[in-house]
């Protein structure tokens, strides 16, 4: 076989050669021991928690060694691409805290943009450098055409192949008539490529099995360690009859030319690992490093672990952003997933940012991570406690915003009063932890809010006059401008006053003696102006409140028993 002539005749327009292309991509200037990594989904405008898992290992590897962290759009498949998709992943990512330094990017026309030295970053647009390498394995008799007419090529896109495969028995017979068939595409002559071109016909081109479905190749992975797999016997597409590659291939040809030098990818393509090897190998390539996360697995109806399908509660992010979470929550929960370390560093660095964590792929585990939203609610407490009254009010306000607008409302309209509820218990080491998410801020400090307000819980065991009285004696005496000890003095003597013991050690010491304590007198209070037996320091509340509508409650509740 004339390889070289074979060559001309399917890609006569190629002129460039691989050398050419080389010079377009020169290395990276970086720090040594630097990381490239990449992002390269096919958005579909669906953003799965498994894409924003890989992004945090490949953001933390590139960055905290000096290197670059880019996107990659692989929209080569024209049936899945979904219009604003690209967005939506990458305003998604960016609310997580996951940017990228190359790639695309959202423009300021909210449209998506490129930058960079190393694109086009939209594997549609790379058409061109794809032939270049394609034309030139077939010129080193690696890879060959494979014709169909155009009857035939119908007639394969409209058969229901899940239904064809799921029918067929995948006997050693059947895969004996697989390689049979294979081996047979093979064999053709010059004069009948020749024939098929001017007739018209579409070709695929599939690269050269150079393995033995018998025989294993030894493969190293950064998660895994030394692997086994079966070597590639199968001659793969490598450009469809539309000239774009599948993945494989525009693998291959992108991550060397833009100098990815750590490839992270969901175990589902450890399988494929054989061919990539292969690929690389025969463009001449120097092979990136492989690491295959673990997959993100939840539970079944029984209890049983299995693969996070799009169904799945918390597959999707938009299921964090209803339910409230936080971005900063959901990214720390997901490092003490990817690092068996992150918690301990968290316990001794409560207040430092999580990117002076140092992120090991030694650390990374190989089996399944299992979404626990029960570990998620107590880290998001957490992160939540140590955020400030602002960060508070900006998080929730945006949050309401797109959920409760009623709720928007109020925080917009009184930002002051807003921070001062939000400040209560913040700061120290042993912060409030009430709500971890968004979606609770609104039921804790509604009290707050007259529009909002309303009483929750009932006292019990307690004669009505006496809850009268005590109340009618504070609001007589209430006076806004008294320190926490004057407003506290006055509290017990109103239990004095009506029977109730003032001083918590005596009332233990014989509680038969007294209608019951100062606590039962400050209970009925924090019931009145807040609806409820359990709230923050009750003097703040009263503070923030005002005078008027705290004396107002008052009097509304004891009118109500």
């Amino acid at each position: 076989m004339d390889y070289a002539k074979l060559a001309e005749l399917l890609f006569p327009d190629v002129t460039e050669t691989p050398e050419d292309v080389e010079k377009k991509y020169p290395p990276r200037d970086l720090p040594q021991d630097a990381k490239v990594t990449r992002f390269a989904p096919s958005p579909t405008g669906f953003v799965h928690l498994g894409g924003l898992y890989q992004t945090i290992v490949g953001e933390r590897l590139a960055h905290q060694s000096g290197g670059v962290f880019f996107l990659r759009i692989e929209d080569t498949d024209e049936k899945r691409e979904i219009a604003g998709a690209a967005q939506k992943l990458i305003s998604t990512l960016a609310h997580y805290g996951v940017h990228f330094d190359e790639g695309a990017v959202i423009g300021e026309d909210g449209n998506i943009a490129y930058k960079g030295e190393y694109g086009p970053y939209k594997q549609s647009e790379r058409g061109p450098i794809y032939r270049v390498y394609a034309k030139d394995l077939v010129r080193r008799g690696l890879a060959y055409p494979v014709f169909t007419t155009r009857e035939e090529l119908e007639s394969l896109n409209a058969s229901d192949k899940k239904a064809e495969v799921k029918s067929r028995e995948w006997t050693e017979e059947f895969a004996e008539q697989q390689k049979e068939e294979m081996l047979a595409r093979r064999n053709f002559t010059i004069e009948e490529v020749e024939a098929h071109l001017k007739n018209g016909d579409p070709f695929v081109l599939r690269v050269l099995a150079s393995g033995d479905g018998e025989r294993k190749v030894k493969c190293f992975d950064l998660i895994r360690g030394e692997l086994e797999l079966p070597e590639n016997d199968r001659d793969e597409i490598i450009l469809k009859s539309n000239g774009i590659p599948p993945y494989h291939f525009a693998h291959a040809v992108d991550d060397h030319l833009m100098g990815t030098t750590h490839v992270i990818r969901g175990e589902e393509w450890l399988a494929s690992l054989p061919l990539h090897l292969q690929l690389f190998s025969y463009l001449g390539f120097k092979t990136p490093k492989y690491m295959h996360t673990a997959q993100v697995m939840s539970l079944d109806a029984n209890g049983n672990k299995k693969k996070l399908s799009k169904r799945d509660m918390g597959a999707s992010m938009d299921d964090y952003t209803r339910l409230g979470y936080a971005p900063e929550a959901v990214r720390e929960y997901l490092l003490t997933v990817l690092n068996s370390n992150y918690e301990e560093w968290r316990s001794k660095n409560p207040d430092s940012p999580y990117t002076d964590f140092q992120f090991s792929i030694k650390k990374m585990s190989n089996s399944g991570c299992l979404i626990d939203f029960e570990k998620l609610e107590d880290i998001s407490k957490n992160v939540l406690s140590r955020m400030t009254a602002e960060q508070i009010y900006s998080g929730a306000l945006e949050w309401s915003r797109l959920f409760d607008e009623e709720f928007a409302n109020l925080l917009e309209a009184d930002k002051e009063k807003a921070i001062a509820v939000f400040s209560i218990g913040r700061g120290g080491k042993k912060p409030r932890k009430d709500f971890g998410r968004w979606s609770e801020v609104k039921p804790f400090v509604s009290f707050f809010y007259k529009e909002l307000f309303k009483v929750e819980d009932a006292i019990e065991g307690f004669d009505k006059a006496d809850i009268k009285s005590c109340l009618a004696d504070f609001a007589g005496n209430y006076d806004e401008n008294d320190d926490q000890n004057t407003w506290f003095e006055k509290i017990k003597q109103i239990a004095a006053k009506n029977g109730f013991c003032p001083d918590m050690k005596l009332y233990k010491a014989d509680p038969s003696a007294y209608k019951g304590s100062v606590a039962d007198v400050s209970s009925f209070i924090r019931v009145a102006v807040t609806g409820r037996l359990n709230s923050p320091d009750l003097f703040t509340v009263m503070n923030i409140l005002g005078k008027a509508e705290t004396i107002d409650r008052i009097n509304s509740f004891k009118e109500s028993l």
